[in-house]
């Protein structure tokens, strides 16, 4: 593990290869899995609050999940989610375009109508986070339907970390990601 601040890291963020590559996996993330999205507390009232921003661009079975179940769920770990179209499908908040999958909460965020891009679980995959009260651990979550993202992250020398610079910054600042920057220069 790597210590960046208060947050440690699994060496394979800094390790490994990883870019999106949409057109290979069609965004199957948002589509499969034991549960929707993790939630942080903090989310669950922004999701309450912009859910009549993000409607709009959402399908009618997600407007339906939502409706019958609420802007987020509690899964069988007791943890907080976003829901999913008929139990452990796709994420309520997707949306579809040319076969791929978008997120209906980034849509909404794109187009100026909310300022909260999207929950920060789905920003930060494939890293996960494991909150504790004196610190956050980030492991690389492997999955076979991300093998074309591992493959693009190769062919184009990006480390999991580079990748989710933005995503990073978001979550934890620009000074902290200086600070794992340098980290990694030292190695």
């Amino acid at each position: 593990m790597i210590e960046v601040g208060s947050v440690l890291l699994h060496e394979d963020v800094i390790r490994e290869n990883f870019v999106c590559n949409l057109n290979k996996c069609k965004g199957a993330c948002c589509l499969e899995g034991d549960s929707g999205a993790p939630l942080n507390h903090d989310e669950l009232a922004i999701l309450k609050d912009i859910y009549p921003k993000v409607k709009p661009y959402m399908t009618a079975k997600g407007i339906a999940t939502i409706e019958r179940e609420g802007t987020h769920v509690t899964d069988f770990e007791g943890d907080y989610t976003t829901p999913c179209v008929d139990k452990n499908k796709e994420c309520a908040y997707v949306t579809w375009e040319n076969g791929i999958t978008k997120c209906a909460i980034e849509k909404a965020y794109e187009h100026g109508d909310i300022d909260w891009q999207k929950p920060i679980s789905c920003h930060l995959y494939p890293i996960r986070i494991t909150a504790y009260p004196e610190f956050d651990v980030l492991n690389y979550d492997r999955w076979s339907i991300c093998s074309p993202a591992c493959s693009f992250g190769n062919e184009l020398q990006v480390k999991v970390h580079e990748f989710l610079k933005g995503p990073l910054i978001r979550k934890y600042g620009e000074e902290w990601y200086r600070d794992l920057e340098d980290f990694v220069a030292g190695i």
